[in-house]
């Protein structure tokens, strides 16, 4: 149930963003700099904008991929075969996923199961 959206318009500039160790981040911004890229500065890290969601990142995931899929718990219990009742406890920290459930959700929700733990 993937929706197209809209893209902003960058002119003629991209933004490129990385995910992995601290270290290997700051090799590819020296590179970047020899090549004349700008670091944009004016970014900040969702944890600290948004601290209450600290350390609930995979409650925040299963809720966030469930509503992008336009499913309910109750759904989603249907096709996962995990009753709607844990779905609610791990979606508000009561809890845990696991390895198991997380590949059955992931499924369900066409995303990775790693996002979930």
């Amino acid at each position: 149930m993937r929706a197209h959206t809209k893209t902003r318009h960058t002119e003629t500039s991209d933004m490129v963003r990385f995910i992995g160790p601290p270290d290997k981040i700051r090799e590819v911004r020296k590179f970047a700099a020899s090549l004349g890229l700008a670091d944009i500065e004016d970014t900040i890290d969702y944890r600290d904008a948004f601290p209450e969601f600290a350390g609930k990142e995979q409650q925040i995931a299963v809720r966030a991929y469930r509503v992008r899929e336009g499913l309910t718990q109750e759904q989603l219990a249907k096709l996962t075969g995990i009753p709607r009742r844990h779905i609610s406890d791990m979606e508000n920290g009561r809890r845990p996923i696991g390895k198991e459930n997380a590949r059955k959700l992931a499924q369900a929700l066409n995303t990775d199961y790693r996002m979930l733990l």
